[in-house]
C-alpha cells in the first residue's frame, strides 16, 4: 500500500472512530447495537427540508452535546439543556448534566459552552428563573439556585415536592414552562400512580397524579393537578389569548387544557368511579390510520397523514422571524414520521378544534431523527433538539448516547438582537418589552417583574403604569399581556383586590373575562360576591368560553355554592351539545348530586342535556 492511500485510509478510521465514540461522562456506555451509527452531523444536516424561504443550521452537535432531552433559555438568551444519560433504565444515575449553549455572533450556531450541573438523574424538564434553575427529576421537584447568575450553583439543589413516580419510564414527570398566571407548569404519564407532596407531606395528604397536566406555583410553594388523562403529554404552549394546549400520545396528540377536565385515557379509570364519560381531544384528525396504534410505530400508509402517534415538545409560534401565515400554529415533532408538523387552532364552541396542516413543516429524511424539544428564541428563530437514536420511541433495541442535535430554523436573515441580559434592564424597559411582537420577550420580561415584585426590589409605580397601559390598550391579545404582568405583581405584593378581578367579568373581550375568572380562583377559596357573580356569568355571558370558564371553578368551591352555577349552566339549550360544557359541569356538580339527591332532583328539571341527565339518575341510584 502506498504511502498517500495508507495515509488516507489513517485519516478515514480517525474519522470513523471520532464519530462513533464521540466522549460521554465516565462510566456512561452505548448500549445500541455494535455496528448501528447515526450519520455524521454534517450528512444529518444537508438531509433536512424545510419550506422555501426557511434555513436551517446545526446549533450544536456531538461531541459538544449528547442525548438533549429538553431545553430552555435564560433572560440572556443562552440556551440551557439538559443531557440525559439515565434514561431509559435509569443504568447510569448521577449523570444527567446541564448545559449552558451561547451564540454570542448569532449565526445559528453556538460558541461557547458551559457545563452548570453534572449530577442529575432522569431529569426530563428544566426551566430557569426566581434565582435559578428549575428540574423535574423523579422523584422530585429540584430548585438549584444560582442567585448571583455566575453560572455556577449556590449549594445542593433543594427538593421541593417529592413523591413523583421513578416506575413510570417514558411516562414519567417532565417538561417545565411559566404559564401566564405565573405559575411553573409541568406534565405527568400515565405508566404509573405518583403521590406528591412537600418532603415530609403524610401519605393521606399527598395528592394522587398520573397523567396529568399539574403546576406548581414559585412563591406559595403550591402544586395543584390542572387536567387529568391522556397517555403521556410531552409538550405544552399558551396562545396569545393564554389558551393552553398541549401535545400527547397514540390516543389524540393535541388538547385544549380546561381545569378540571378529565380527558380519555390510553387505558385504566379516572380516580373517580362516576367520572362516567371523558373529554377527548380538540384535533379533529389522527397522524395515522385510526386502525392500531401500535401499527403507525412502521408503515408508509401512516406518512401521508402526518407520521404516526408518538409526539414530542410544543410549541405555538409567537416569534417575529417566521412569516405571519404561521402565528398561532401548534408545532410539534413526530417520532416515527421523523419530521415537525403543525396543526392550526380554531375556535369552535367553548373552546377549539385543531386542523391538520397536511404539509409537514419540517422532514429530517433520517432514520436515527427523535425530535424532542421545539421552541423559539430571541431572534425569532425557532429551535428543534434532536435525541438522535434508532428503534421506535420506547427504545426496546438499545440507547446510542453518544449523539444528539439541535437544529435551528430562520426565515431569511433574522434580526440580531445582539448581547443582552434582561436581568439589568429598568422596570420602564421590561414594561416596554411586554409589547414586543416576540413572546419570548415579554414572557421574560414578566417573569422579571414577577421575581422583583416577590422580592420587593420593584418599582413604586411600575403596577400602576402596567395597569394604565391595559386599560389604554385596543388591542385585546396586548391587553391581556398587561393583566397577566399587573396581576403577577399585585399577587406577589398583596395588592390583587377581588374588586379589581370582578370589574373584569364585565369587559367586553371574552379572553379578558375568561382570565378573570381563572385568576378569582388562583388562591382557592372565594366570596360569596365572587360566588354570586359566576352564578350571574353562568346565566346571562353570551359566550360559551366565559361559561365553560364559570364551569371550571365549580370542582374547586364548597359543595353549597356548586348548585346555582351548575343550574344556570346546564339550562341553557345552546349549551347542551358542547363538545366541552356539559362535562366539565358534571364533573363539577357530581359530589353535589350524590351529597343531596333533593337539590339534584330539582337539578333534572332544569337540565337541557340529555346525557347530565342521565348521569345525576346514575349517580343518585349508585350505591
Amino acid at each position: 500500500m502506498n504511502r498517500q492511500l495508507l495515509t488516507a485510509c489513517l485519516f478515514l478510521a480517525a474519522a470513523i472512530i471520532a464519530h462513533a465514540a464521540p466522549s460521554l461522562p465516565p462510566g456512561v456506555e452505548n448500549t445500541q447495537k455494535p455496528g448501528d451509527l447515526p450519520l455524521a452531523p454534517a450528512e444529518s444536516l444537508k438531509r433536512i427540508t424545510v419550506p422555501e424561504g426557511f434555513n436551517v443550521t446545526q446549533f450544536a452537535a456531538e461531541p459538544d452535546v449528547h442525548q438533549p432531552i429538553a431545553f430552555t433559555f435564560d433572560d440572556r438568551g443562552r440556551m440551557w439543556v439538559v443531557e440525559c444519560y439515565s434514561y431509559p433504565k435509569r443504568e447510569f444515575d448521577g449523570k444527567d448534566l446541564i448545559l449552558i449553549f451561547e451564540d454570542t455572533d448569532n449565526d445559528g450556531r453556538f460558541d461557547k459552552r458551559t457545563e452548570f450541573w453534572d449530577e442529575g438523574s432522569w431529569v426530563f424538564g428544566i426551566e430557569v428563573g426566581f434565582g435559578g434553575v428549575w428540574l423535574t427529576a423523579a422523584p422530585n421537584l429540584l430548585f438549584i439556585p444560582d442567585a448571583n447568575g455566575d453560572d455556577k450553583p449556590d449549594g445542593k439543589p433543594q427538593i421541593l415536592l417529592d413523591g413523583f413516580s421513578t416506575k413510570a419510564k417514558h411516562n414519567s414527570v417532565n417538561g417545565l414552562k411559566w404559564g401566564p398566571d405565573g405559575w411553573l407548569y409541568g406534565r405527568h404519564g400515565i405508566t404509573d400512580t405518583s403521590h406528591v407532596g412537600k418532603p415530609g407531606t403524610p401519605g393521606d395528604q399527598r395528592i394522587e397524579q398520573n397523567c396529568s397536566i399539574w403546576r406548581y406555583h414559585p412563591i406559595r410553594k403550591i402544586h395543584e393537578v390542572i387536567a387529568h388523562g391522556t397517555t403521556n403529554p410531552w409538550g405544552h404552549d399558551w396562545d396569545e389569548h393564554g389558551q393552553l394546549f398541549f401535545s400527547n400520545n397514540v390516543i389524540g396528540h393535541l388538547w385544549h387544557v380546561v381545569p378540571g377536565a378529565r380527558y380519555a385515557r390510553m387505558f385504566g379509570e379516572h380516580f373517580n368511579p362516576h367520572t362516567y364519560e371523558v373529554m377527548q381531544a380538540c384535533s379533529d384528525h389522527l397522524h395515522w390510520t385510526g386502525e392500531k396504534w401500535q401499527d403507525s410505530r412502521a408503515g408508509d400508509e401512516h406518512l401521508t397523514l402526518g407520521g404516526g402517534h408518538s409526539h414530542c415538545g410544543g410549541m405555538i409560534y409567537a416569534g417575529d422571524n417566521w412569516p405571519d401565515e404561521y402565528r398561532g400554529q401548534f408545532f410539534m415533532s413526530n417520532t416515527h414520521g421523523r419530521r415537525v408538523i403543525h396543526d392550526r387552532l380554531e375556535r369552535k364552541g367553548s373552546g377549539y378544534v385543531a386542523k391538520h396542516v397536511r404539509a409537514p413543516f419540517m422532514m429530517a429524511n433520517d432514520q436515527w431523527f427523535r425530535g424532542v424539544t421545539v421552541e423559539y428564541g430571541p431572534d425569532g428563530g425557532v429551535f428543534v433538539s434532536d435525541w438522535n437514536d434508532l428503534g421506535e420511541c420506547h427504545d426496546h433495541d438499545g440507547t446510542f448516547r453518544a449523539s444528539g442535535r439541535i437544529y435551528k430554523i430562520v426565515h431569511g436573515k433574522p434580526n440580531n438582537p445582539g448581547q443582552f441580559d434582561l436581568r439589568k434592564k429598568k422596570d420602564s424597559e421590561l414594561i416596554q418589552l411586554l409589547s414586543h411582537k416576540n413572546e419570548w420577550f415579554r414572557r421574560h420580561a414578566q417573569r422579571i417583574l414577577h421575581e422583583r415584585a416577590a422580592s420587593g426590589s420593584i418599582g413604586p409605580d411600575t403596577l400602576k403604569s402596567i395597569r394604565a397601559l391595559q386599560q389604554k390598550e385596543a388591542s385585546p391579545p396586548q391587553a391581556l399581556r398587561y393583566l397577566w404582568a399587573g396581576y403577577t405583581i399585585a399577587d406577589a405584593t398583596g395588592k390583587q383586590t377581588t374588586k379589581q378581578l370582578l370589574d373584569l367579568t364585565t369587559h367586553e373581550n371574552e379572553y379578558t373575562r375568561w382570565w378573570a375568572v381563572q385568576l378569582l380562583m388562583n388562591r382557592g377559596a372565594v366570596s360569596p360576591e365572587v360566588v354570586a357573580r359566576f352564578t350571574q356569568l353562568a346565566r346571562v355571558d353570551e359566550s360559551a368560553l366565559v361559561r365553560l370558564a364559570v364551569a371550571s371553578t365549580l370542582h374547586r368551591l364548597p359543595i353549597a355554592d356548586r348548585w346555582d352555577i351548575a343550574s344556570a349552566l346546564l339550562a341553557k339549550d345552546e349549551d347542551a351539545e358542547d363538545h366541552n360544557l356539559p362535562l366539565i359541569v358534571w364533573y363539577g356538580i357530581e359530589p353535589a348530586v350524590a351529597a343531596d339527591r333533593g337539590k339534584a332532583v330539582r337539578l333534572l328539571g332544569k337540565c337541557k342535556s340529555q346525557k347530565i341527565r342521565q348521569f345525576i339518575t346514575r349517580r343518585m341510584t349508585a350505591p
